[in-house]
């Protein structure tokens, strides 16, 4: 094992999984949080048309893939939120259109569909040098941008009326949660490929949710759930039998969602112990209200100075007040006032 770790391959290999399982849930934190699950999905599906195009022109794939996907999740930002099609159907011309596009653009480049599959299914062991160094870069910069400005972009993804109202540019966050989906999609590409990397982005996401009760604890957990899930992934596809092939895209969202399995029961159970600490329905409104005229029933105790109740100065004498009601010392009554 320690061999074939000292392998520089395997090395790259390495650094590129732990900076790609870290930076992809940091962004789909946001996504999940706004309900847009699947919006990995389809900028992973316009990013192939990104890769098509880099192949016709002679550009690395991996340039042209960042700028049409960002182009592509600015556009579905922009048909969701001022345009009258569902964010659910703008999703699904992203993925058609953006996959059909790619497949036409490797055609006139003169290359088969295979081209792409480096790219659909991920070839982590194959990665360069200089992609690792760019897959660092753009990473740490996911990871800072969604740590460093947790506060507001999650103000903006819970409640965006509640955003507006402290002062926040709403729609501007959510272009930047928007760009920097597609960042993690195009740099997650060469790791787990373009049609598994949303589940990169959920899949930790909705396991640490199991386990935790913030959000905060949420984000970074679900970062440290997809740094072992893409590591762990990666060193047990190269630790298969000889002769065995396991591709890597594959064992990395397998093992993410063997995680989720796992933690589902236990989340489960915590979310019952919750409820049992709160086993008592909250009182209507107008329950508990004093009257002007009561008639104190029985108690086990009288009530008087040392009783602990509130005491309320009632004319000549003193009233105590207990659980919305108030009691006269020693049994009395009120009359009415």
């Amino acid at each position: 094992m320690l061999d074939l770790f000292s392998y520089e391959f395997m090395q790259r290999a390495l650094l590129a999984a732990l900076f790609t399982g870290m930076a992809a849930p940091a962004v789909g934190t946001y996504i999940v949080q706004r309900r847009l699950a699947l919006l990995g999905d389809g900028i992973g599906h316009v990013a192939v048309t990104g890769v098509a195009l880099g192949l016709l022109t002679g550009i690395a794939p991996t340039w042209t893939a960042v700028v049409v996907a960002i182009l592509g999740a600015i556009l579905i930002e922009v048909i969701r939120e001022r345009g009258h099609t569902n964010g659910d159907v703008a999703l699904a011309l992203l993925f058609y259109g953006g996959l059909a596009g790619g497949v036409l653009l490797t055609g006139l480049a003169g290359q088969s569909a295979a081209n792409l599959q480096e790219y659909l299914f991920g070839s982590i062991t194959t990665i360069s040098v200089a992609d690792v160094y760019l897959t660092m870069a753009f990473a740490a910069v996911v990871i800072l941008v969604g740590v460093g400005l947790a506060p507001q972009l999650f103000a903006v993804s819970q409640d965006q009326d509640f955003a507006r109202v402290a002062g926040l540019q709403v729609r501007t966050y959510n272009l930047l949660v928007a760009v920097l989906a597609a960042v993690s999609v195009t740099i997650a590409m060469r790791t787990v490929g373009l049609l598994l990397v949303s589940a990169l982005m959920v899949v930790p996401v909705a396991t640490a949710q199991q386990l935790t009760r913030s959000f905060r604890a949420t984000l970074f957990a679900a970062m440290a759930l997809g740094a072992f899930a893409s590591v762990g992934g990666l060193s047990l596809s190269a630790l298969a039998p000889a002769g065995t092939r396991v591709a890597p895209g594959s064992t990395i969202v397998l093992l993410a969602l063997l995680g989720f399995v796992i933690t589902w029961p236990l989340g489960a159970w915590l979310r019952h112990r919750q409820l049992l600490r709160t086993p008592f329905p909250a009182l209507p409104p107008d329950a508990g209200t004093p009257t002007d005229s009561h008639e104190v029933g029985e108690h086990p105790h009288d009530h008087g100075p040392d009783c602990g109740h509130v005491a309320v100065p009632h004319g000549d004498h003193v009233d105590y007040v207990h659980g919305g009601h108030r009691h006269a010392p020693h049994g009395e009554h009120y009359d009415e006032h």
